[in-house]
């Protein structure tokens, strides 16, 4: 399988990191589209506004995260597909802005495409 990253959007690119897909709903704040430099926003495959809210990127409920948001993955298969083939094609990043580097969307996104 071909290496999937993840990065934070407000942390500089790293080399080699191939397509950077951006994966959260809404636009990291303060960040231009050009700084950010995203080949693809897809924030279809975000989290349901009422699943983050729910989370608030709260470490003890990471695990029911997780499986809700695995949940709504295998409930909306058309932007996996469509992360799946980037991923087939080399190299892709997953960019997230949530401060927390252990506990959000973009790690259990990896974790989900990993299964």
């Amino acid at each position: 399988m071909t290496e999937i990253s993840i990065r934070r959007a407000y942390d500089p690119p790293g080399p080699e990191e191939g397509c950077k897909v951006l994966v959260d709903r809404i636009w990291p704040r303060g960040i231009s589209r050009e700084k950010l430099g995203a080949d693809l926003w897809l924030k279809e495959i975000a989290p349901s506004d009422a699943l983050r809210h729910w989370f608030n990127h709260d470490p003890e409920k990471w695990p029911e995260f997780r499986r809700r948001y695995g949940a709504e993955l295998d409930a909306n298969p058309a932007p996996l597909r469509e992360l799946r083939a980037l991923i087939r094609k080399g190299p892709v990043t997953l960019l997230y802005g949530a401060r927390d580097t252990q506990h959000n969307n973009a790690v259990a996104l990896r974790d989900y495409l990993a299964q």
